[in-house]
């Protein structure tokens, strides 16, 4: 389970830390950091309760990360952005007005802005097809014939083939450097208030939207029902220790939790929570070969490292906009958000998530008061 999660996502993680500005060793230091922070807090929560509460990264985050350009006040910056993200989602953990905020975003809303943060990554094979089609070509191909056959393996198929593709380019010049040992830099955060609104809040937005809520959702399916406080409390604390040394945010896990929430972590579902907390102890683990797993990626061109984080993506992309979609009465207001979003349109200083997301209410808001209000 930490295996697949970090092989499919970790690519976004150091896309979106170079996208705020990281160098090579504080992209490292927050991939180390997530790491350690998600395994500590699965772990804590898995041997509190006894249920199968999987933690991870905010992929979504990461990809936002990725797609809203250059950060005012730059890297340090960002972290002071970080910083307020777990705040808030401690502050969500703590108050029920907050929650009940959160829960009241119409889910068309929620899903047209994921939709519109992870649409211009999604754009990176394309483009790669275009401009490095020696290289970008085959790894496309491999993806798509693992989705075919063998779905889980896609996304770690496309990083092996993207390797190999640089590897036999003689004109490359791909090089691996830097410091493979681990290693957490830490960097003071600044607090910009355009950076905080641009960046903060929806990451704050997106990471809730899109992970914590769907993960309880998955794991009310399988018939857990954890108390919700502890587990935003557990993940907002995590997201401010890891903020300095580069961790973006920490989250219930959506994607994943059915690995260990389902019947493949364990036949009897009182023990599938052993799955878990050993999943904790093996993001440890991915948490010292981060530095490595760094610097193989940041001897790959940028587009390349794109273009595998927009194919791990692609999954993610189809299925916010068929939530954004499918609701007829919601249809234009998202439309709103995604295509504002996906615009990448910066103003005050504040990214386009954000106005995506108040545009979108803006058109529902006049929506209802044409409909009298309903």
């Amino acid at each position: 389970m930490a295996v697949v999660g970090f092989a499919g996502a970790f690519t976004i993680v150091l896309s979106g830390l170079v996208g705020v500005g990281a160098s090579p060793a504080q992209a490292a230091s927050g991939l180390t950091v997530l790491c350690l922070t998600q395994a500590v807090v699965a772990i804590v929560l898995g041997l509190r309760f006894r249920m199968p509460i999987s933690v991870a990264w905010s992929t979504p985050g990461a990809a936002l990360l990725a797609t809203a350009g250059p950060v005012d006040g730059g890297y340090a910056a960002a972290l002071g952005a970080f910083l307020v993200c777990g705040a808030l989602i401690v502050l969500a953990g703590l108050s029920r007005t907050l929650g009940r905020a959160i829960a009241a975003i119409p889910v068309p809303l929620a899903s047209a802005m994921l939709a519109g943060v992870l649409l211009p990554l999604c754009l990176a094979p394309a483009t790669a097809a275009a401009e490095l089609p020696a290289q970008a070509l085959p790894v496309i191909a491999v993806w798509l014939v693992l989705m075919r056959f063998a779905r889980r393996y896609a996304v770690p198929g496309a990083l092996v083939a993207t390797a190999l593709a640089v590897l036999l380019d003689p004109g490359s010049g791909a090089a691996i450097e830097g410091d493979l040992a681990p290693t957490l830099v830490w960097t003071t955060p600044a607090f910009d208030p355009g950076t905080i609104v641009g960046i903060g809040v929806p990451l704050f937005l997106v990471t809730m939207a899109s992970q914590n809520i769907p993960g309880m959702g998955v794991l009310a399916s399988f018939g857990y029902r954890p108390p919700l406080r502890p587990i935003l409390t557990g993940t907002g604390l995590g997201t401010i220790v890891g903020a300095p040394l580069g961790g973006h945010a920490i989250n219930l896990a959506a994607i994943t939790a059915a690995l260990g929430a389902g019947p493949e972590a364990d036949p009897d579902p009182e023990r599938r929570w052993i799955a878990t907390v050993s999943a904790g102890g093996v993001y440890v683990v991915l948490g010292v070969g981060a530095a490595l797993a760094t610097a193989l990626i940041t001897a790959v061109p940028m587009l390349l490292v794109q273009t595998v984080a927009g194919l791990a993506l692609v999954t993610a992309l189809a299925g916010a906009l068929a939530t954004a979609l499918a609701d007829e009465r919601h249809r234009d207001a998202a439309v709103v958000t995604l295509v504002t979003c996906a615009s990448g349109i910066t103003a005050l200083g504040v990214s386009a998530a954000f106005w995506g997301l108040l545009a979108g209410l803006a058109v529902l808001g006049l929506q209802r008061v044409g409909d009298g209000g309903r």
